[in-house]
């Protein structure tokens, strides 16, 4: 967390983002106390402050609002009374709507060991959470997704500033021994070794290869298939997502010290788990919401594997804002599989058909193998930066 510069008084200046006055931690708070004793306008979130109570008392909390922190009820009415907003813990619920940070594999499958399985992980019961009020009509329901998948937004864009993201898109039913689950870990690989950071849609499949590729980027060269066969002993979520999973942990197990990537995935398709190799996860409750904050975090450009109609969304999903230089320079785009992409989804003619004439035809490539990927989107990315963006 950064935080402001206090002015007159020791209050933050208000002119100052609220970004660099938010705290997520009993650190941040005992450091932001211990700089003037204000927590005014700042924002508390997801804090347990419930042995901070003579703290709270003494501060000044004006303009403060505390999201999800919990307290003592006379700390409570004390920040209340100084003009503070309390918003507390909602109870019950299997997740935090407040949260200011991305979930972890380890905490979406906490509990995977234990009598149920997934079925007991806080994935798993948010899931379930979702299904029951999701068409239920209640504001307040809807409030707290809304919420939590604004502060999942504000984590991410925390995380990936100023870093190049490359967007890895394709199916979930890409079987873990298959040569294609394969060649798309070796995508990841290749593309996180070479500086870029990977983000996939977060699930099964294609996926769930892309961000393995990604955690084996610094380890030995060994460590990529010694972890496909790992993982081939349990080719797919399906019949058992507790079975693929426990071979996920397995492999981080196994092979520790693995390397970053993001995973964007969505409780929308809370059928298909998150995979367990993407090391920061940002899970959304609006597939819409996700789709959009994926793409347009794709800075670096996107690679579309073999996919169905989800993979199809994606790429048109792209080339919009490409085709209308609608965020700058068109990025980079690369089909992988020419008969796929030609024959069985001929994507590939219309994506040319909308580029042609216009800066995005630079941008766009199809090629036959997932090994010809790396070379074409640096290809792609090498013509980008020799055009001013318009």
């Amino acid at each position: 967390m950064q935080t402001s510069d206090p002015g007159p008084g020791g209050r933050p200046d208000p002119r100052t983002p609220y970004t660099d006055r938010e705290v997520g931690s009993l650190g941040e708070f005992d450091a932001v106390l211990a700089r003037g004793g204000s927590l005014a306008r700042h924002r508390m979130r997801s804090v347990d402050l419930r042995g901070r109570t003579e703290s709270l008392l003494a501060a000044d909390t004006g303009g403060a609002v505390f999201l999800g922190c919990p307290m003592e009820p006379r700390a409570a009415t004390a920040v209340r009374a100084a003009g503070a907003l309390v918003f507390p813990p909602v109870p019950g619920l299997p997740f935090d709507p407040y949260r200011g940070r991305l979930y972890s594999p380890q905490e979406l499958f906490a509990g995977l060991g234990r009598g149920e399985g997934y079925a007991g992980t806080p994935d798993a019961r948010t899931y379930e959470w979702y299904q029951r009020t999701k068409d239920d009509g209640d504001v307040f329901t809807s409030l707290l997704r809304s919420v939590h998948d604004d502060s999942v937004s504000d984590a991410l864009a925390e995380l990936l500033a100023g870093r190049r993201v490359v967007g890895v898109m394709g199916g979930h039913a890409m079987d873990r021994g298959t040569d294609a689950y394969a060649g798309a870990a070796r995508l990841g690989r290749t593309l996180a070794a070479s500086g870029l950071t990977v983000a996939t849609g977060g699930g099964p499949g294609a996926m769930e290869a892309a961000n393995l590729g990604a955690y084996t980027a610094p380890l030995p060269a060994a460590a990529l298939g010694e972890a496909l066969a790992l993982l081939a002993k349990a080719p797919s979520f399906r019949p058992s997502v507790t079975d693929w999973a426990a071979a996920a942990f397995e492999v981080r197990d196994r092979l520790p010290g693995g390397g970053p990537s993001v995973g964007i995935p969505t409780w929308f398709y809370g059928h298909e788990p998150p995979n367990a190799f993407a090391s920061r996860i940002a899970k959304y409750f609006a597939n819409a919401l996700r789709e959009d904050g994926l793409l347009a975090r794709s800075t670096a450009g996107v690679v579309f594997l073999p996919g169905a109609a989800g993979t199809v969304q994606e790429i048109f999903d792209n080339a919009t804002p490409n085709f209308y230089s609608s965020r700058g320079a068109p990025t980079p785009m690369v089909l992988v599989g020419r008969i796929h992409w030609t024959e069985d989804l001929p994507a590939w003619p219309l994506l040319q058909a909308l580029a042609r004439g216009r800066p995005m035809a630079a941008r766009i490539a199809l090629v036959d193998s997932v090994d010809e990927a790396p070379a074409a989107l640096a290809e792609l990315s090498e013509r980008r930066e020799e055009e001013p963006t318009p």
